[in-house]
């Protein structure tokens, strides 16, 4: 759509221009630090940061009815740098200039309501958010655009050059950063460092195929990520896990894409996320509270952050009532089939402690909840999911498994609606359907296998057919015959097929 077929009053904002004054501002000692060159932590307290637009206040000289016609009539627009997350650009980078931003089709993943017959399994009306269907097939596509568009702003103005970008990973954020690194090639090469065979193969392929260099460590992700950071605060590289404050600028588009797909009515809405390193779920609370502060919603949703009882930390941190008493003490994880989330020490817990007082001030209520949800629930919600037309991973599921718990407590009212966050694509994580219905879980990952949940290919050879094609051999005339009728009676048979 051409500008000039806009509504007159808004083509003079379909367009966003530079604006805006973004700092880093330390969560601990509260001091502020410029953005022209990349900070993960405080250079003082070496406490993490978050990032602050100072004149944010021009914000709310935009009503929120015109935010919202704005967005949507944006929607519409052909220019590559507004059809992803920066559709919401004045909300995500409003200091970078269209040309600094990469586009590779992130963001604006579908949102798919469940059908009936799984939402009374699952006690109550909800949707998959298919974040899966990002172009690496996961969530952390939206954050990557950010940090990558950031950093590509920083070498065209001339303050970086030469950049190696590197990350910590259970398989998504390696995936995501090799691939936007590879598109900005040669000014950035990147390096991923995994957790020595605790990553799918489906999940290792991927930044092998982009072409970046990896490293498998011994241990788990947060061992991975002591390296990463040494590596940043020693060596001259871009650090791209969520410790950096522009990836959590990206993923806040999660929380508007919410909003806009429900018309910017998220009064009865609960959104449930896994937690990880944290990054997520800071995304989400921090995405929601910018647009109720703009005007662009007039209720912040419930959000609820699920936790395997194999990597719980936040959960825990949360089940001490008392906000006085509260200590975070990170955890020894277990195995996980929700491998993303199998974080002790998330790195953006600051980010959530400061975030959810917030929150909850700001609704006058408590609409932050943790949940923790056992390894078998997690396996059983993403397969019945998938069972009933979804392409829910295995944090689909643990989000599903949170649900019910939700539902339980009391966290989720009658009339309330739920999105469930299907942070990756299910084909990432078949392995472990794979040995579901296989019945070879180790017994660490306490997974038994359903009867009724399991599958498997059936071969149908007739004994009484001895001719079968083979390839390059095929079979002619009364062999074929006799093998096409043979295999089509048992076939049949077995799904009791009646004859027309």
């Amino acid at each position: 759509m051409k500008i000039e077929d806009f509504p007159k009053d808004i083509q003079d904002y379909i367009i966003p221009r530079p604006s805006g004054k973004l700092i880093y501002r330390c969560l601990g000692c509260g001091q502020e630090f410029g953005i022209e060159k990349l900070l993960y932590t405080c250079p003082s307290c070496r406490q993490v940061l978050l990032i602050y637009d100072t004149d944010r206040d021009r914000l709310k000289s935009t009503a929120g009815k015109t935010w919202r016609r704005i967005f949507d009539f944006r929607k519409m627009l052909t220019i590559p740098a507004l059809k992803g997350i920066y559709l919401f650009h004045e909300f995500i980078g409003p200091v970078m200039p269209l040309e600094s931003i990469v586009y590779l089709g992130e963001g604006h993943t579908p949102v798919i309501e469940a059908n009936g017959r799984i939402q009374e399994r699952a006690g109550a009306r909800f949707y998959f958010k298919n974040d899966g269907q990002n172009p690496s097939a996961s969530f952390k596509d939206r954050g990557m655009a950010s940090a990558l568009s950031y950093i590509n702003y920083l070498i065209q103005q001339g303050h970086v050059s030469d950049v190696l970008a590197v990350c910590a990973s259970t398989g998504d954020t390696s995936a995501s950063a090799a691939l936007y690194a590879s598109y900005l090639q040669p000014a950035i090469k990147s390096a991923v460092l995994l957790p020595h065979k605790k990553v799918t193969p489906q999940q290792l392929a991927q930044p092998l195929g982009s072409g970046a260099m990896v490293f498998e460590i011994p241990g788990v992700f947060d061992d991975c990520m002591k390296i990463v950071e040494s590596l940043s605060e020693n060596f001259n590289v871009a650090l791209l896990n969520s410790k950096n404050a522009w990836r959590i600028l990206g993923q806040e588009s999660y929380s508007y894409e919410i909003a806009q797909a429900f018309e910017y009515d998220v009064k009865n809405k609960v959104v449930l996320v896994p937690i990880g390193n944290a990054g997520n779920i800071t995304a989400v609370m921090s995405g929601f509270l910018k647009f109720f502060d703009a005007g662009i919603i007039d209720h912040l949703p419930k959000i609820i952050g699920v936790q395997s009882e194999h990597a719980n930390p936040v959960y825990q941190y949360y089940l001490e009532p008392d906000t006085a008493k509260r200590r975070f003490v990170p955890v020894a994880v277990r195995p996980s089939v929700a491998q993303a989330a199998m974080i002790g020490n998330p790195v953006s817990m600051p980010r959530v402690m400061f975030l959810v007082d917030e929150y909850n001030q700001k609704a006058g209520a408590q609409k932050i909840f943790m949940a923790q949800v056992a390894e078998q629930e997690i396996m059983d919600w993403q397969l019945i999911a998938n069972r009933n037309g979804h392409v829910a991973c295995t944090h689909g599921g643990e989000c599903l498994a949170g649900l019910t718990v939700a539902l339980k407590n009391g966290w989720v009212g009658p009339g309330e609606v739920a999105i469930v966050d299907s942070t990756a694509h299910a084909l990432k994580f078949s392995g472990f359907q794979d040995m579901y219905f296989e019945n070879r879980f180790p017994g660490d990952y306490e997974v038994t296998p359903r009867a009724d949940l399991m599958n498997a290919p059936l071969f149908i050879h007739p004994a009484d057919v001895e001719q079968v094609p083979q390839p390059g051999r095929p079979l002619e005339g009364d062999a074929l015959k006799r093998f096409i009728q043979r295999v089509s009676e048992e076939i049949a048979t077995l799904l009791d097929l009646k004859r027309i």
